[in-house]
C-alpha cells in the first residue's frame, strides 16, 4: 500500500515538474536564471513553514488522542536534518543553475534529453553504493532512454558548451536523488525540504544581486510563473519527492520522475497549443512502457530443502 502511494506521489511530482517547464520558459522572458531560481526557492521555503506548523499540530492531536506524548527531536536528529537539508540545497541550487544556463545555450529538445540521463546515472552511481538494480530495471532504463530520444531529440547529436552544462546538471540531479534516498528515512521530509530551499535561495540569491541586479518591476511581470515554480514546483513537488522516496528504490524513483519530459510535451500541447508529432507520441509510449515494466513485482526465488 505504501509503495502504491509513493508511486502516485512520484507521478504527481513528475506532472508538476513537466508543467513547470512552461512556467520556466515564460519566467525567463522577464528575469535572469539566478533571479528566477532564487525567487522560486525562497517562495518554496516560506510556503512550507505553515505546512510544517499544520503537520506538527496534527501530530500533537494524534498523540493526545492516543494518550502518547509527542517526542522531541534529539540533538543528533537535528544535526542529521541540517546536514541533509544543506546537502540537498547545494545540489538543487547547482543543478537548477546549470540547467538554466544550459538551456540558454542549447536547444530545448537536447536539454530535455540530456537532463533525463539521470535515469541512467542513478543506477550507475548506485552500483558504487552497493545497490544492485534488477535486470528489468536496466531494460526499463534502455526503453526510457529510447523514448526520451524520440520525445526530445530533434536535432543532430553534437555537444556544445550548453550541452555539457546540462549533462553536468543531470549528474548533480542524480546526486540529489541519492542524497534524498540516504537522508529521507532518517529525518522529517518536509523540514528537510524547507531547509534545502532556504539554502538554495541563498546560494542563488547572492549571484542574482551581484550579476543580474533584479528590478521589482521585472519580478512583478513574472509573478505568475515564479509563483507556480515556487509553490507547486518547489514547495509541493520537491517535498512530495522527499516524502515519496522514503524507503523507495532510487532507480525506480528516477524512472518515474523522468516522466516530467512526457508531461512537459503534453503541457506544451494543451497550454501553448504545440502539436505532438508521431515521433513524440512514440516517445511517450516507450517511456510509459518503461514505467509500467519497472513497477512489476519481483519474482521470489523458491527455496529448496
Amino acid at each position: 500500500m505504501n509503495k502504491t502511494k509513493n508511486t502516485f506521489l512520484l507521478f504527481l511530482t513528475a506532472f508538476i515538474w513537466g508543467v513547470a517547464f512552461v512556467a520556466q520558459s515564460v519566467g525567463m522572458d522577464y528575469v535572469g536564471p539566478w533571479t528566477f531560481n532564487a525567487s522560486r526557492f525562497i517562495i518554496g521555503a516560506v510556503f512550507l513553514i505553515p505546512c510544517i506548523a499544520f503537520l506538527d499540530g496534527l501530530k500533537k492531536k494524534e498523540a493526545a488522542a492516543s494518550g502518547t506524548s509527542s517526542e522531541k527531536s534529539a540533538p543528533q536528529d537535528k544535526k542529521t536534518l541540517l546536514i541533509g537539508g544543506l546537502c540537498c540545497g547545494i545540489a538543487i541550487a547547482v543543478a537548477s543553475t546549470l540547467q538554466q544556463y544550459g538551456i540558454s545555450m542549447t536547444t530545448v529538445g537536447k536539454a530535455g534529453f540530456i537532463t533525463a540521463l539521470y535515469i541512467v546515472i542513478v543506477p550507475i552511481l548506485g552500483i558504487f553504493l552497493k545497490k544492485k538494480p534488477r535486470l528489468i530495471i536496466w531494460v526499463s532504463v534502455v526503453l526510457a532512454l529510447a523514448g526520451l530520444y524520440f520525445l526530445c531529440m530533434t536535432d543532430s547529436l553534437s555537444f556544445s558548451k550548453g550541452d555539457t552544462m546540462v549533462l553536468l546538471c543531470a549528474l548533480v540531479f542524480s546526486i540529489h536523488i541519492l542524497i534524498i534516498d540516504y537522508f529521507s528515512p532518517k529525518v522529517d521530509g518536509v523540514r528537510m525540504s524547507c531547509i534545502q530551499f532556504f539554502v538554495a535561495s541563498i546560494i542563488c540569491g547572492i549571484p542574482a544581486l551581484i550579476l543580474e541586479h533584479p528590478q521589482f518591476s521585472s519580478l512583478v511581470a513574472a509573478w505568475a510563473p515564479i509563483l507556480y515554480a515556487g509553490i507547486l514546483s518547489c514547495g509541493v513537488a520537491y517535498t512530495l519527492q522527499i516524502v515519496a522516496q522514503k524507503n523507495y528504490d532510487p532507480t525506480i524513483a528516477s524512472l518515474i520522475l523522468s516522466l516530467e519530459s512526457v508531461f512537459s510535451v503534453l503541457a506544451g500541447w494543451v497550454i501553448l497549443h504545440e502539436a505532438l508529432s508521431p515521433r513524440e507520441i512514440l516517445g511517450c509510449v516507450l517511456v510509459f512502457i518503461a514505467i509500467i515494466l519497472v513497477q512489476l513485482p519481483e519474482k521470489k526465488k523458491s527455496s529448496r530443502k
